[in-house]
Order: structure tokens, then sequence, then C-alpha cells
């Protein structure tokens, strides 16, 4: 028989999907609350028993009880479909059973303590299974009459089939129920109860009568059997506590019984049992010690039914034994007995199957799991045939505990603590997530318990569970200072922390012990057999040679004799101690990692002498290793032999047989691959440490080597090289690395089911991972029918050991090291690539490596180096082959320009500076004729967003692309506004494209909104500055002051914007006074409108509009912007001096009201500037002033009271003499002195008179006011007079006046008309006035007098003339 050995996988990695759940409900009333097996030391999640259903149409289904044995799990381990929950509202008695009916349902059947007896259906859709199937699994219950409640937990339930369930009731009754129907047709299930005992066949009568028997629960029924379904044999066989076997017909009860015996005796079992053995009981806990099985004779076609009953035996030689029984004619016939091997004994049976005549019994051997298994050979055992059965063996290989010691070890290489415990535990195989999230959290809990505030890594939520791991584990461990030095106490801190890594650890060690008890063993095919643990499921598995020979060796058992160079080797390594071999393995990986520049003979003497290999060994070791090495003969032969046997793959099927197999595979089986995964791990580890000792071997014949050749020194070198990198990808755990795959979203009917749940789950639901990234990686190689074979495909696939030297990088390493880096994980790829010589393959996957983990300027760096692969031949062929397998097929490279092209493209959008770089040297390369526009934009605009603005201006304008330059000159200096670089962009000239960069900078001062920044116009303001266009800056700033009045629209704007406005007018006025005052003038370009009489400024202006040499234009000349100016800032500082005028709608205040209300606020000086300036009529202002004037006269105190700052109290009214009356009246004869003149008609003056005589004779008019009136507009005063009826003032004034004009007539001898002109009409008014007042004025006669000789002087005047 080929060795085979076991291989698991927890069951937690197999699906990334979560469960489905479905909630069985009770009709029973009240009914107690549910509360689950109680053990504390069994996580929930691991299971109590289990089951496996294997059939061609559903495939291998696994049954678990879980969560104390309220829920039963179903998980398909040959199909991708998610596990399903199903929740019960009791404990589930074991054990539950699952049956296909009809090849479109699952029926489940079980029973729970509260009496209730359930089927499931479960319709299914081939091996979619119970995919989206959740709602139609129809649920019966019905209650068991004769279950005893109190004791329900102790009475064992076999299911015989899908119509029969036998329990065993206490006192070896049993009970055994039938369905009469399966409630198809709308009705309830019917079930039949009877009850048997096992002293008479009327067992339905004798039921009532009490139990007589020598030794108390002597006859409790401890295992229970009945022929494998489907079937027609409906018998139950049972076993007792007693060692009593029976068989118990469906309608007679117990037809049959045998005592057997105690000891593997023939006798005995002839004997039924020897009396001093009698009574010696088994242990009462429920048990599988019974199997019925059937086989068919090739004689006579006879079908024989036969019973294998186990007898555990409390001796240390062995666990127990088989008995073997006919019991075809319905009575026991002894057939024989089959011992178990010796190292079975302190095991115990778990249980044990046969399949065909073979016999398979799975051991708890100290927690784990092992497999005996044996042939039936009915003839031998009919024939007494003495000699012992030849057992075969399967176990686990040999995995390193991590305890305290081993840490140790494992501590002696490079490496943080940290970080080798969690290599550790995170390595795959080791512990499951759930064990690992099971021990985090009873860690949590403990420093939780602490008292004082707990740390914040205990808090705080995490990505990963390694990152949730590496942040608490060791958080409670501080580092305290020494009290009589102060310094830091670094030991005792490191001391603690590995002590409370080593805590962690204990506890993982704890739960996974827990994980890897076994529970059951089933047959799967011919010669595969599952193994059911807590919270794995294995297999067993053929071993291949590299396994089989580290198994020998490890067992000290010599190995065939072609290999005993390996064993010699095995011997030598076991006299190093593990600080030697760590330094041994380390300075060979060291030398892996560098540039092979000297023979291997010559690196490994430098090697072994620098360690002192041999001074590691006594002289006798050296000496007898010696001559056991001389003892063979060929030592090439020998060297190249255990190469082979280590890099072989005997097990993979060829590609030809594989492509004609794949039509008949299963789908892909999650199971399938973490168990190939597990089996790759093992062979890895075993094949590796056959290298190793290989390695050992060369150092130990360091001194020989150079007799030896070369090319075989280099290939072991070379598959060391592979299985070192083998090995490291195995190691690594597949959590916490980005996948595209999104998670399984669950349905909502899932979510209600999860959250009806909660009473039942007292943990979270963790979604399980992919355990490894070798369960990754088989998935992506073609699937084929086996363990073994999916194996070693995929290890022949990889090609890692094909190699023939470590100085070259073969296509096959290449191309593993991108499918690892392909699937997301980089820093494993750089780990791979780092043994690899630095060929142009190993070179670019490096840079893409380096590019995902962000170090953008060695990825750059490495491109750039390999850029000269490209173009020219000096690549080898392999090289070649190599590089041209991992560079992407959409980017064809066979230039450096293609390849410039490609590198510019990873770095697009993302990194600029290294896309700027690689498009310049495409550039620098391109071919004549090449397409290089894009380059050349790509380089201005990474080069702009750099802010590297000298460069970019110099890319531009070395541009070759009239257009092209123009549009990028643009864009440049909008991106310098954009980014606040005007100063910069100032210093540029742009030679030959000038007018571009202006317009761009017009139309967007003309576009964009004048609030916000960058100003636009500010910029092009400066522009036109720096180049003397003085007339086009100021456009621009008036243009400005124009879109903000257009966007001023209430008064929250002004306030915000007014200011800005005045200063965009004035900056307007100061650049329109550099030009010509005679040109000082621009021309603003008006659009159309008919909805208005005249628009100011659109918001945009066609640029055919604003270039074209025909449009509409407005002449804007100095003074109007001035007029602008100066009308907005007196609107701003009448809101400032007033900011209630903001409330009403018309806050913008006319000119006239403006000057008004400064009048009526005092303030004259400023009210007759801003009106001078304004060009509006003062005499408003001269009105008021008068006035107040007048009132000064009258009343001093009232004036005074008031704000006279705006004129009585100015720097000039202080320092006149008087009173404040007399100053006030100066002010007013200043005033009209500044503003007043004949260009208009003195009217201020005239102004002020009228005011002073309108408030009566009782206030004289100032001397000099009416000295100006009388000097300039005489006859306005003899008017004004005759109005307010002054006759005598009016007398007064014609009589100067025509004295006046006298004297200017005789002075002036012309015959110009308005020399001698008075007006008469007039002074005929005056004269008529004067003589009706009573009492002549005085001066009447001297003006009649005077009338007279000048009439008479006039008239002499005209007769001379004539």
């Amino acid at each position: 028989m080929d060795e085979y050995f076991l291989v698991a996988s927890h069951i937690s990695s197999l699906s990334s999907a979560p469960p489905s759940t479905f909630i069985v409900e009770t009709a029973r009333q009240n009914a107690p609350l549910p509360t689950g097996i109680q053990d504390n030391d069994l996580p929930i999640d691991h299971a109590t028993c289990g089951s496996v259903l294997r059939t061609s149409t559903t495939g291998t289904i696994l049954l678990r009880v879980i969560h104390g044995g309220l829920i039963v799990e179903l998980i398909s381990l040959s199909t991708p479909v998610p596990p399903i929950r199903i929740v019960f509202p009791a404990v589930v008695l074991p054990t539950p059973s699952l049956f296909l009916w009809e090849e479109s349902e699952l029926h489940l059947l079980l029973a729970t303590d509260i009496g209730s007896l359930y089927r499931l259906i479960i319709p299914i859709d081939g091996l979619k299974l119970w995919q989206d199937q959740t709602e139609s699994i129809w649920p019966r219950e019905y209650f068991i009459r004769n279950l005893p409640a109190e004791h329900a937990r102790e009475c064992a339930v076999h299911v015989q089939g899908t119509h029969c369930v036998a329990i065993s009731l206490p006192n070896g009754v049993l009970l055994r129920l039938e369905a009469e129907s399966m409630g198809y047709d709308g009705h309830d299930e019917d079930w039949t109860e009877s009850i048997f005992h096992h002293g008479s066949f009327l067992s339905s009568l004798t039921a009532f009568f009490p139990l007589q028997s020598g030794t108390p629960n002597a006859s409790d029924i401890i295992s229970l059997a009945s022929h494998p379904w489907p079937t027609d044999i409906v018998n139950i066989w049972t076993l007792s506590r007693d060692r009593t076997l029976r068989l118990w017909k469906a309608k007679l009860g117990c037809v049959a019984s045998k005592i057997l015996p105690t000891t593997p005796n023939l006798k005995d079992l002839s004997a039924s049992g020897s009396p001093s053995g009698k009574y010696l009981l088994l242990d009462a806990e429920q048990q599988n010690l019974v199997r019925v099985f059937s086989l068919t004779s090739q004689e006579d076609d006879r079908v024989d039914i036969y019973v294998l009953v186990f007898i555990p035996t409390p001796s240390s030689t062995s666990g127990g034994f088989f008995c073997l029984l006919d019991t075809s004619s319905d009575h026991f016939v002894e057939i024989g007995i089959i011992e178990c091997p010796r190292h079975t004994a302190h095991c115990h049976l778990q249980d044990f199957t046969v399949n065909g005549n073979i016999l398979y019994t799975l051991w708890d051997r100290q927690g784990q799991s092992m497999v005996e298994r044996t042939e039936i050979d009915i003839s031998l055992l009919r024939s007494n045939d003495l000699n012992p059965p030849l057992w075969k063996t399967s176990y686990y290989a040999q995995e390193p505990e991590l305890t305290p010691a081993y840490m140790e070890e494992q501590l002696l290489s490079a490496g943080s603590l940290t970080q080798k415990f969690l290599e550790a535990i995170m390595k795959p195989g080791v512990f499951s997530s759930l064990t690992l999230r099971t021990a985090l959290d009873k860690y949590v809990d403990a420093c939780l318990s602490i008292p004082g505030p707990p740390p914040p890594q205990l808090l705080n939520s995490y990505a990963t569970l390694c990152e949730n791991i590496a942040a608490v584990v060791g958080c409670t461990v501080t580092l305290n200072r020494d009290p009589l030095t102060g310094g830091f106490q670094h030991a005792n801190y490191w001391t603690a922390l590995k002590r409370d890594w080593e805590g962690f650890v204990a506890r993982c060690r704890e739960v996974e012990r827990s994980a890897r008890w076994p529970l059951a063993i089933a047959a799967q095919g011919q010669d595969g057999v599952l193994v059911v643990e807590r919270e794995r499921v294995g297999s067993i598995v053929i071993e291949d040679v590299p396994i089989c020979i580290r198994r020998l060796l490890e067992h000290d058992q010599p190995p065939h004799t072609q290999y005993d160079l390996l064993a010699i080797v095995w011997a030598l390594r076991s006299k190093l101690g593990p600080r030697v071999l760590s330094s041994l393995e380390s300075r060979v990986v060291d030398i892996m990692h560098q540039e092979i520049a000297f023979s291997f003979a010559e690196i490994l003497q430098d090697q072994a002498s620098r360690i002192k290999f041999k001074d590691t060994l006594d002289e006798g070791s050296q000496s007898w290793f010696t001559g056991r090495i001389q003892s063979i003969a060929d030592m090439d032969a020998a060297t190249r032999n255990a190469l082979d046997s280590i890099g072989g793959f005997d097990l993979a099927i060829k590609r030809e047989d594989m492509d004609t197999e794949l039509l008949s595979l299963p789908p892909s089986s999650e199971w399938l691959r973490s168990q190939a995964a597990a089996y790759i791990t093992t062979t890895i580890e075993a094949r590796y440490d056959l290298c190793l000792c290989l390695i050992i071997l060369l150092f130990f014949q360091a001194e020989e080597l150079q007799s030896w050749d070369a090319s075989l020194l280099a290939e072991v070198f070379a598959v060391f090289r592979g299985l070192a990198t083998l090995r490291f990808v195995a190691s690594q755990p597949a959590e916490g690395r980005n996948t595209q795959d999104s998670a399984t979203v669950p349905s909502p009917d899932d979510m209600i089911a999860q959250m009806r749940n909660m009473n039942v789950s007292n943990s979270k639901l963790q979604a399980a991972s992919k355990s490894s990234l070798v369960h990754l990686l088989i998935a992506q190689t073609v699937a084929s029918d086996g363990i073994a074979s999916i194996a070693h495909n995929f290890l022949d696939s990889t090609g890692l050991l094909q190699s023939l030297s470590p100085a070259h990088a073969t296509k096959h390493e290449i191309l593993f090291c991108d499918r690892v880096r392909s699937l997301g994980f980089s820093d494993v790829t750089r780990e791979l690539l780092s043994w690899l010589p630095r060929t142009p393959a190993a070179t670019f996957l490096q840079s893409q490596v380096m590019l995902k983990l962000g170090r953008v300027d060695d990825a750059s760096q490495l491109l750039e180096k390999l850029s000269g692969c490209f173009g020219i031949s000096n690549l080898t062929l392999e090289d070649s082959e190599a590089l041209t397998s991992v560079l992407p097929n959409t980017h064809p490279m066979d230039s450096q320009y293609s390849f410039y092209l490609f590198a510019a493209d990873l770095f697009r959008n993302t990194f600029v500076h290294h896309e700027v770089q690689f498009s310049q040297l495409a550039i620098q390369v391109a071919p004549p004729g090449a397409e290089t526009a894009s380059l050349w934009n790509t380089v201005v605009k990474g080069l702009t967003d750099l802010a590297l603005y000298e460069d970019a201006y110099a890319s531009v304008m070395a541009m070759p692309f009239e257009k092209q330059k123009r549009e990028c000159a643009s864009q440049l200096a909008i991106r310098m506004c954009e980014e606040n670089a005007v100063d910069k962009l100032m210093t540029f000239d742009f030679a030959g494209i000038a007018s571009e960069v202006e317009a761009a900078l017009a139309f967007k001062a003309r576009n964009a909104d004048p609030r916000l920044r960058p100003s636009y116009s500010g910029i092009l303001y400066t522009w036109y500055t720096r180049r003397g266009d003085y007339r086009n800056a100021s456009l621009t700033m008036y243009q400005r002051a124009r879109k903000l009045q257009d966007v001023i629209t209430d008064a929250t704007s002004f306030i915000s914007l007014a200011e800005d406005q005045l200063e965009a007018l004035s900056v307007a006025i100061n650049a329109l006074n550099l030009v010509d005052e005679k040109m000082a003038w621009v021309l603003m370009p008006v659009v159309s409108d008919p909805s208005r009489k005249r628009q100011k400024l659109s918001k945009h202006i066609p640029e055919s509009k604003y270039i074209s040499s025909k449009y509409d234009a407005e002449i804007i000349h100095l003074a109007d912007m001035e007029y602008d100016c100066m009308l907005l800032r007196a609107q701003i500082d009448s809101i400032k001096r007033e900011p209630s005028i903001l409330s009403s709608p018309e806050y913008l205040l006319p000119p006239t009201v403006i000057v008004m209300r400064l009048a009526q606020a005092n303030q004259y000086n400023q009210a007759m500037s801003t009106a001078r300036s304004l060009k509006v009529d003062m005499i408003d202002i001269f009105i008021h002033l008068t006035n107040q004037c007048i009132r000064l006269s009258r009343n001093p105190g009232s004036v005074l009271q008031e704000d006279t700052s705006g004129w009585l109290l100015t720097d000039n009214a202080a320092s006149w003499q008087g009173t404040p009356s007399d100053r006030g009246w100066r002010f007013l004869q200043q005033s009209l002195k500044r503003h007043d003149s004949a260009e208009n008609d003195y009217r201020y003056a005239k102004a002020s008179l009228e005011t002073i005589l309108s408030v009566g004779r009782s206030l004289s008019s100032p001397p000099w006011l009416i000295d100006i009136l009388e000097k300039y507009q005489p006859e306005y005063l003899i008017r004004i007079s005759l109005r307010y009826e002054n006759i005598a003032d009016a007398v007064n004034y014609t009589y100067a006046l025509v004295l006046k004009s006298d004297k200017q007539l005789a002075r002036e001898a012309t015959k110009d008309a308005s020399v001698s002109w008075l007006p008469y009409a007039l002074i005929d008014q005056v004269l008529i006035a004067a003589d009706a007042l009573m009492s002549p004025p005085p001066n009447l006669s001297q003006l009649r007098t005077t009338i007279n000789n000048r009439v008479k002087r006039m008239q002499k005047f005209s007769q001379n003339v004539s």
C-alpha cells in the first residue's frame, strides 16, 4: 500500500461569503429558552459533532453542529456555494443526519432536547445546492411522546434513513420512530413510535415492567448503527455498556444479542465473553463503536451483512480491538478479531468507517488526528489466521510548535520581535482566522480587566486582523526608567514584551488545539477519506518522494539506498546547533541576494572559513561523517540523484492528459484548492530541508569543491533559490492585500435572519478570507483531479525548480513574480525579485512594484535605466523572452521612443514630474515623422502643474508647432495668473506670440467675474503698463469699474465692492493722465440692446464685436472718468457718514442730494468742493450758509451747539479774529469769492442777498456783499431793493450807478452805445417809487439832478456826433 499522510484546511478560510441563515421555530407551548451545551473551553464556532454526505448530485457536503448544539451548518466542499446555518430553538441531540431524496431535495433529520423531531426539506438545484433556495426550506416538527425530557441529553439519536429514527432510552430501551408519510399532501408528517426492550420479543408488552440487572446502567446503549443508506435493511444494531451487541428488528424488537470479549481472544469471542470481564463496563458517553457493512460474494452473488464492533481496552498494549461478526441470518456469527497496532495505546478512537474492504480508523492522539487503515480479509479471518493485521498509519506532517524555545530560535535571525511573532502566527495553516480572533478577544478581555484606564489600542478599530494583533499585543507593556540611574530599562521592556507575545501565542495554541480535535471520518470515493475536526476538514493524500524521505529521516528510518547521501547529511545536520544552522542559512540567503562574481567553490570556501563550520563539530564527528561521505562511490551521481528527488514532480499530470480530463472535472472547489495549498506547503518544507542538507554538505566539503563540477554547484544553489522563494510564498497569508473583488453582499433576508439570530450567536460573524497566497495562485492554474496532482502541477508550472544557475533569471521565474504582483502582493513580489539577478525583466517588474508601493523616484530611475534595452539588440535570447513576457501587449515596444511613451503613460495624471521627464526623453529620441504634439503638450502642462514656470516657458518657446505654441503660451499665462505667479509672468517677453498672451488675458479680463481672484484686470493693467500702453491700461481698469458697477445690485454688494470700483476708476484716471492731454480718451465698445436706451457694458462682449474695426463705440474722456470717480467717492462718503442710507432702495444718491446733505450737515467746504467737481449748482448751499450766518448773528448759541467743524472750526476759519458771527460772515465772503464769478452771473451772491433781505429789515446786508453786487450786478441790486421795497437803498444804488456811468463816459469818449447806456426804465421805476413815498429818501434830488444833466449831456453829445 502506498504511504499517505494527512492534510487539512480550516473551515473558516473556505468561503469568503457570509453564510445564509434559516431559523426554525417550534410549535411547542412554553418551550424553555435555548441554553446550549456549556463548555467554556470550546469556542462557539467549533463543532461538537459532524458528518459527511457525498453523492454525485450534490458533491461533498459537510454537516456540523456548532454554537453549543443550537446551529446546524451545512458546508459544500465541492462547490463555491456559501454555507447555510439552520438555527434551532433547542439543543440538537447527536447525531443529525442528512440524506438526498429523489435528486432534488436534501432531508435533514434530527431531534432536540425538548422532545421535538425535525425534518427539514431543503430544495436543491443541482450543484448550486441551496443557493437562493433559503426561503423554500420546508421544516416539519413532530413531538416525540416517549422521550423523557429529563434524560433527553443522555439519549443517542441514530437516523437509519429518511423514514426511520432510533433513539436510545435509559436502561437499554430502544425507541423506534417510523414515518408513515412526509406531509407532502398538506397534512402533518405522521410518525409511529415503538418502544422495544432487549429482554423480550414482545417488547411492547414488557416495556411496562422494571428491568432486572445485576449492575446499574449496564444495559445502557452507548452506540447505535444501521446499514448505510440507501438500503432496504431496516435493522438497528446497538452496543451496551456491558459490551452486549444486539440486533433489533423493525416489528420484533431485539432478536439477537451477544456479549463481546474484553480482550482480543478468539476463544472469548466464541464463548460470548469471559465471566471475569462480564461486568467491566464501557464508558457511559455516546461513542462510535459499531459499524455495519455488506460485501458481495463473488462466488454465488450473495450479499453478506457484517457488523464491526470496536472494544476499547484499558491496557497499554493498544487502543483496543475490533470484533467482526456476520449478521446476515439475523443472529451473530463470529468471524474474527482485528487487533489495533501497539502505538494506538493511550489513544482514543473517535470514529471508524469501512470503504469496500478497507477499514479506516480515526484516533485522537493527544489532541491530533491519526488515521489507521487496514484491509479486512474475510477469508483469512474465518481461517483463524493468527498473523497480526497490517496497519498503515497516516498523520500530519511534522509542524514546529510555537513554543517559547522555538520562538527563541526564530529570534536569532534578523528582524524585530513583533515581526517574528507575527510571521509565526500568521503563517498559513498554523492558526485559522477564527483561532486568532478568539484568542485576541480573550487577550483584550484580560487587558480590559486590569485596573485603570484602558490603553487606546484596545478601543481602536483596525482594517485587518494582522494590524489588530500587532497593535494590541504588548500594548500594556511600558518602558520604565531605573529609579536609581534614571535610564530606560530596555532589557526589562523587551523581556516583558516577549513574555506578553508568548502568552498570546499560548492562547492561540489552546484554541487551535480545540480546533484540531478529531470528530468523524468518512469515505470519499474509492480511495479517499475525509477527516472532520472541530474547525478543520482534512483528507489523506499520497506522499511524494521528498515528503516520504523526510518522514523516514525524521523517524530515523533508512530511506532507499539511492538516497543514502541525504541520510548521511541529515545526520550531519542534526549535529549542528540551531545557532550554527541559522547562521549558515542566513549566509546562503545573503549569497543568493548578491551578484555572483566568483565561482561557487570559492564563495563556499570563504563562507565556511568565516563561520568556522567544521569547528562546530568535534573531531570524532568530523571523522565519522568524512568516512560516511567517502563511502559514497559516485558523489556527483548521488548529488544529482538527490537533486532530482528534490526537484521532481512525479505526481504531475501531463499537459495533454490534463486537456482530455478537463471536461469531466467538477466545478472549482475552494476546499480542494486549500488542500492542495496545504500539500504544497508540506512538500516545499520537505524539499527545502533536504536541499538545505545539500548546502550543509557543500559547506562540509568546501575544501574539496574545486574538483566538483561547477554546473552541479550552480544547480544546487539554483534549486535552493527556487525552494527558498516558494517557501517564502507559501508562508504568506492572503489577508490585507488590495483586491478588486468585492465581498458578496448578503441579501436583505440574510440580514434579517442574522438580526433574528442575535439571541443565539455570541460573537460577530467574521468574513472568511483565503488562507494563503498559494491558494490564490492555485486558483489561476488549470484544475485537475486529485490534491497531489494539483500541487505538483502547480509547482511544475512555476518553473522555479527548473533553473540551472542562480546567475540567470529564467522566463518562468519572471512570470511567477509577475503573477504574484498581479494579485496585489507588492511587498512579496519585491522580496521575490531580490532573489533574482537584475535582468531587464526583473528590473521592469521591480519598477512596477516600486510604483505600486509609492516609491515613485525609484521606479522612475529603474525605468530610465531599462530604456537602454530597447532599440539595440544587446540582450540574450533568454532575457529578451523574459522581458517580452512581462511587458504589456497593449504597448508594443520596439524602440526607446515607444518605451518612453509607455513609461510616461505609467505616470500619467498621478506623478506629473516623471511623466514630464519621460515625455522629454521621448521627444529627444523621437524618430522623424513621429507625432510629438501631444508630448509637447504634456511637457508644458506638467511643468506648469509643477510650478516650474521658467522651464515651461522655455518649452513653449522651443515648441516647433506654431499654433500649439500660441495655445500653450496662453494656457501658461492663465495658469500663472491662477497660481499668483504674476511677477514671474511679467518677466517673460513671449517674443513673437505676445499678442496671443495679451488676447488671452484681455478675454479673461472682459469675461471673468471681477469679484474673484485672480484679478485679470489688474494683471492686464500691469501687462500694458510695463509695455507703456497706458491707454489700454486705463481702458482695462475702467472696464473693471464698469463691470463692478453692473455687479453691484444691492446695498450688501455695494459695501463690499464700492471701494474696489473706486480704486479701479482712480487707477484708470492715473493711467490716462500719462497719455497726451489731447489724446486723453478711451474707446469703450457698446453692444446694442433694444430694451434699453443705452447699455454701459455687457458681461460678455463677443470677440468679433470687440476686435473688429467696425463696432459701436463710446468715447470716454478723462473728464468723464473723473466725474464718475468723484460721484462714486461722494456716494461712498455719504454712506460712511450716514449708514442708514443703505436701508433705502435708492441708496445711490444723485449729486444734488449729496451736495444738499453735506450742506445740511454744515460740511460747507466739502459740499462746495463736491458740487464744483460734480458741476452741481451751489445756490442751495449758499442759501443754507447765509441762513446759518443770519442765525449766528441773531442767536449765536443755537448755532454753536451744532456741528460747525465743516466751516467755523476749519484751520483757516479758526484763525480769524472776531466773534463767531464775524467769522461766519467772513466764511461766506471767502466762499463767494472762491466760487462766485461772472461766469455764473454772481448767482450765489444774489442768492445770499435775497436770503438776507427775505428775513426783513432787521438785519442789514453786509457791505462787502453790497459792494460785490454794486460792482458787478448794479441793476440786480436796484431791482432786488425795489422788490423788497427798500426805496431809499434803490435810490442810493441808482444814484451810484449813474455817477459811475458818468465817470466812465467822461473817461472813455467813444461811440459805443454800451458806454453811455443806463437802465432808464429801471431808473424811472425807482423815481416813481420814491415819489410815492411820504418823505422823499435821501439823494433823491441829487439823483434827479444827475439824471437831468446826463440827459442833456447825451443830447448834446448826440448833436455833436450827428
